[in-house]
């Protein structure tokens, strides 16, 4: 079973939109991210489980829809930034289809941490904005099949933190 955690593209700052909608430059991460993933044909998710946040949803959606995926986006509690990753982890315990978790940095990076050794602290990954870590489970063991830095892209502008 596959596992792809996607932190959330550049947003626009609090004090210009304080919902944080993607900015220009965002949206040009998720094109060129989608462009990548398309072209290696590594990349599968029966849903899109997204924060509340507009930036996540928003990245969530537009990655989504640019793979032409028919994955559905599902809103999903706990994936806020400062929440423990610990009852996410046990619900992945259960999941059975490949999922992308877009989400938000230091859980994405504890949540990994926490799959892969067990542990949340320290973090043994950093996702920067728009990065992507696909995670496989064998048995009862969650490995790291690929990651993808935003300095891979194509798209210098869209791999600047």
């Amino acid at each position: 079973m596959l596992l792809h955690l996607i932190r959330h593209a550049h947003a626009v700052a609090a004090d210009e939109d304080a919902l944080r909608p993607l900015s220009k430059r965002g949206r040009r991460q998720v094109r060129a991210l989608a462009k990548f993933l398309r072209a290696t044909d590594e990349f599968d998710a029966a849903e899109f489980w997204h924060s509340p946040l507009a930036r996540s949803h928003e990245t969530a959606r537009l990655l989504a829809r640019r793979l032409r995926l028919k994955a559905k986006l599902v809103e999903v509690a706990g994936l806020e930034p400062g929440n423990d990753p610990a009852a996410l982890a046990r619900r992945l315990i259960r999941l059975e289809r490949p999922v992308a978790i877009v989400g938000h940095e230091p859980h994405l990076s504890a949540l990994a941490s926490l799959l892969v050794a067990r542990t949340a602290e320290p973090p043994l990954f950093v996702l920067k904005k728009c990065a992507a870590l696909a995670l496989e489970r064998t048995g009862a063991r969650w490995v790291v099949r690929w990651q993808i830095p935003p300095e891979l892209l194509n798209d210098s502008e869209a791999a600047k933190k």
